[in-house]
Protein backbone atom coordinates (compact mmCIF):
# COMPACT_ATOMS: atom_id res chain seq x y z
CA UNK A 1 0.00 0.00 0.00
CA UNK A 2 1.25 3.48 -0.70
CA UNK A 3 0.88 6.67 -2.67
CA UNK A 4 -0.33 6.80 -6.24
CA UNK A 5 0.60 9.82 -8.33
CA UNK A 6 2.43 11.54 -5.46
CA UNK A 7 4.75 8.62 -4.68
CA UNK A 8 8.41 9.51 -4.46
CA UNK A 9 10.91 7.99 -6.86
CA UNK A 10 12.48 6.14 -3.91
CA UNK A 11 9.13 4.65 -2.85
CA UNK A 12 8.40 3.54 -6.42
CA UNK A 13 11.80 1.85 -6.71
CA UNK A 14 11.38 0.14 -3.34
CA UNK A 15 7.83 -0.98 -4.17
CA UNK A 16 8.99 -2.53 -7.43
CA UNK A 17 11.68 -4.50 -5.63
CA UNK A 18 9.19 -5.55 -2.94
CA UNK A 19 6.69 -6.76 -5.54
CA UNK A 20 9.36 -8.91 -7.15
CA UNK A 21 10.51 -10.34 -3.82
CA UNK A 22 6.91 -11.17 -2.82
CA UNK A 23 6.40 -12.99 -6.11
CA UNK A 24 9.67 -14.91 -5.68
CA UNK A 25 8.30 -16.20 -2.37
CA UNK A 26 5.28 -17.49 -4.38
CA UNK A 27 2.97 -15.23 -2.39
CA UNK A 28 0.05 -13.41 -4.02
CA UNK A 29 0.45 -9.65 -4.35
CA UNK A 30 -2.65 -7.55 -3.66
CA UNK A 31 -2.55 -3.82 -4.36
CA UNK A 32 -4.91 -0.96 -5.10
CA UNK A 33 -4.46 -1.99 -8.73
CA UNK A 34 -4.19 1.45 -10.30
CA UNK A 35 -1.55 2.34 -12.87
CA UNK A 36 0.12 4.85 -10.56
CA UNK A 37 2.92 5.08 -8.00
CA UNK A 38 3.52 2.33 -5.50
CA UNK A 39 0.65 0.18 -6.82
CA UNK A 40 1.92 0.11 -10.39
CA UNK A 41 5.52 -0.43 -9.28
CA UNK A 42 4.75 -3.37 -6.98
CA UNK A 43 2.72 -5.07 -9.71
CA UNK A 44 5.42 -4.43 -12.31
CA UNK A 45 8.05 -5.98 -10.04
CA UNK A 46 5.90 -9.03 -9.31
CA UNK A 47 5.30 -9.69 -13.00
CA UNK A 48 9.06 -10.10 -13.55
CA UNK A 49 8.60 -13.47 -11.88
CA UNK A 50 7.04 -16.18 -14.07
CA UNK A 51 3.71 -17.53 -12.83
CA UNK A 52 3.28 -14.74 -10.28
CA UNK A 53 -0.24 -13.67 -9.33
CA UNK A 54 -1.23 -10.04 -8.86
CA UNK A 55 -4.64 -8.81 -7.71
CA UNK A 56 -5.80 -5.22 -7.89
CA UNK A 57 -8.74 -3.98 -5.84
CA UNK A 58 -9.84 -0.83 -7.62
CA UNK A 59 -12.06 2.03 -6.49
CA UNK A 60 -14.05 2.36 -9.74
CA UNK A 61 -16.58 0.16 -11.53
CA UNK A 62 -15.07 0.78 -14.95
CA UNK A 63 -11.79 -0.84 -15.97
CA UNK A 64 -9.99 2.48 -16.41
CA UNK A 65 -6.56 3.15 -14.94
CA UNK A 66 -5.88 -0.54 -14.19
CA UNK A 67 -2.20 -1.42 -14.16
CA UNK A 68 -1.23 -3.61 -17.10
CA UNK A 69 0.57 -5.80 -14.56
CA UNK A 70 -2.59 -6.77 -12.66
CA UNK A 71 -3.77 -10.32 -13.39
CA UNK A 72 -7.10 -10.09 -11.55
CA UNK A 73 -8.79 -6.68 -11.38
CA UNK A 74 -11.62 -6.37 -8.88
CA UNK A 75 -13.73 -3.37 -9.85
CA UNK A 76 -15.53 -2.40 -6.66
CA UNK A 77 -17.24 0.91 -7.33
CA UNK A 78 -16.51 1.65 -3.66
CA UNK A 79 -14.20 4.62 -4.05
CA UNK A 80 -11.92 5.01 -1.05
CA UNK A 81 -14.00 2.48 0.90
CA UNK A 82 -12.19 -0.15 -1.16
CA UNK A 83 -9.31 0.32 1.30
CA UNK A 84 -11.22 -1.88 3.73
CA UNK A 85 -11.46 -4.60 1.08
CA UNK A 86 -7.70 -4.34 0.46
CA UNK A 87 -6.86 -4.72 4.12
CA UNK A 88 -9.42 -7.40 5.00
CA UNK A 89 -8.29 -9.47 2.00
CA UNK A 90 -4.66 -9.38 3.14
CA UNK A 91 -2.73 -11.39 5.69
CA UNK A 92 0.06 -8.82 5.86
CA UNK A 93 -0.22 -5.12 5.05
CA UNK A 94 2.94 -3.31 3.97
CA UNK A 95 2.89 0.47 3.79
CA UNK A 96 5.58 1.62 1.42
CA UNK A 97 7.07 5.01 2.24
CA UNK A 98 5.37 8.20 3.21
CA UNK A 99 1.74 7.70 2.35
CA UNK A 100 -1.09 10.16 2.21
CA UNK A 101 -4.49 10.02 3.90
CA UNK A 102 -5.64 6.94 1.96
CA UNK A 103 -2.52 5.02 2.91
CA UNK A 104 -2.88 6.12 6.54
CA UNK A 105 -6.46 4.79 6.51
CA UNK A 106 -5.17 1.42 5.27
CA UNK A 107 -2.62 1.30 8.09
CA UNK A 108 -5.29 2.15 10.67
CA UNK A 109 -7.67 -0.44 9.22
CA UNK A 110 -4.88 -3.05 9.34
CA UNK A 111 -4.41 -2.42 13.05
CA UNK A 112 -8.15 -2.50 13.70
CA UNK A 113 -8.43 -5.80 11.80
CA UNK A 114 -5.39 -7.23 13.61
CA UNK A 115 -3.38 -7.69 10.42
CA UNK A 116 0.39 -7.79 10.60
CA UNK A 117 1.40 -4.23 9.68
CA UNK A 118 4.84 -3.39 8.32
CA UNK A 119 5.91 0.19 7.64
CA UNK A 120 8.63 0.25 4.98
CA UNK A 121 10.80 3.38 5.14
CA UNK A 122 8.22 5.41 7.06
CA UNK A 123 8.77 8.95 8.24
CA UNK A 124 9.81 9.09 11.90
CA UNK A 125 6.46 10.73 12.69
CA UNK A 126 4.45 7.97 11.00
CA UNK A 127 6.49 5.25 12.74
CA UNK A 128 5.97 6.90 16.13
CA UNK A 129 2.24 7.46 15.54
CA UNK A 130 1.39 3.92 14.41
CA UNK A 131 3.60 2.36 17.08
CA UNK A 132 1.80 4.48 19.68
CA UNK A 133 -1.41 2.78 18.56
CA UNK A 134 0.07 -0.73 18.53
CA UNK A 135 3.57 -1.68 19.64
CA UNK A 136 3.55 -4.71 17.31
CA UNK A 137 3.84 -2.51 14.20
CA UNK A 138 7.02 -3.59 12.43
CA UNK A 139 9.41 -1.13 10.83
CA UNK A 140 11.42 -2.26 7.79
CA UNK A 141 14.31 -0.53 6.08
CA UNK A 142 14.30 -2.45 2.80
CA UNK A 143 12.25 -4.83 0.68
CA UNK A 144 14.50 -7.66 1.82
CA UNK A 145 13.82 -6.70 5.44
CA UNK A 146 10.05 -6.89 4.80
CA UNK A 147 10.41 -10.47 3.54
CA UNK A 148 12.49 -11.39 6.60
CA UNK A 149 9.84 -9.94 8.93
CA UNK A 150 7.07 -11.88 7.19
CA UNK A 151 9.08 -15.12 7.33
CA UNK A 152 9.76 -14.56 11.06
CA UNK A 153 6.04 -14.14 11.58
CA UNK A 154 5.62 -17.72 10.42
CA UNK A 155 3.03 -19.65 8.45
CA UNK A 156 0.04 -18.25 10.33
CA UNK A 157 -1.19 -16.92 7.03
Amino acid sequence: MGRGELASREDVTTAEELGERIARERWVLLTGGRDAGVMAAANRGAKRVPDSLTIGVLPARAPTDVSAHVDVAILTGLGDARNAVNVLSSDVVVICGAGGPGTASEAALALKAERFLILLNPTPEAAAFFRSLDASVAIASSAEHVIELIRQRGPSF
